[in-house]
Parts: C-alpha cells; structure tokens; sequence
C-alpha cells in the first residue's frame, strides 16, 4: 500500500446529519469495484498500482454485496446512483 493516513470525518453533529441524507437516499455511498476477502491482496496491488477508478472495497464478513442492506426497496431506487462508477 502507498501509505494509510488517518482523517477526521466529522463531529457528532456532522456525522448524524450525513447519516440521515443516506438514509433518506439523498446521498450515496458508491465503490468503483468490490473485492472479495480472499482478493485482498489483488485489491491492494490495484490501488498501489493505481489500477483502480475511485473508491474499492472489500467483502470482509459477507460473500456477497447487498446483505447489509435493510431497505431493498430503496437500494432498488437509487442502484444505477450507487453503481454509477462501476467497470469505469
């Protein structure tokens, strides 16, 4: 890896409020390519590479996207906002 720095997000206050535009789905957490656990390392080449297009993830407790979720109907509304950097 290049390097990780750690950063301050937001105060309590901040962080609420971003939390409710992404449940109210005004905001939307988007990843450019999710690897699986088993591909870290592949996941870490990419990025020190800059191989990678944005933001990537990785599948750490999940074998698959979308588990988490609790609100289907929503992610169905807004999948094409969530995709929209993917195979870029």
């Amino acid at each position: 890896l290049k390097r990780i720095i750690g950063s301050h997000f937001a105060n309590y206050r901040e962080a609420w409020e971003a939390n409710r535009l992404i449940a109210k789905g005004k905001i939307h957490p988007t990843l450019s390519k999710v690897y699986s656990l088993e591909d870290t390392g592949q996941a870490a080449f990419d990025v020190h590479r800059n191989l990678h297009q944005g933001k990537v993830g990785v599948l750490c407790m999940s074998p698959e996207e979308g588990l988490g979720v609790r609100d289907q109907e929503k992610r169905a509304q807004h999948i094409d906002a969530i995709n929209r950097f993917r195979n870029i």
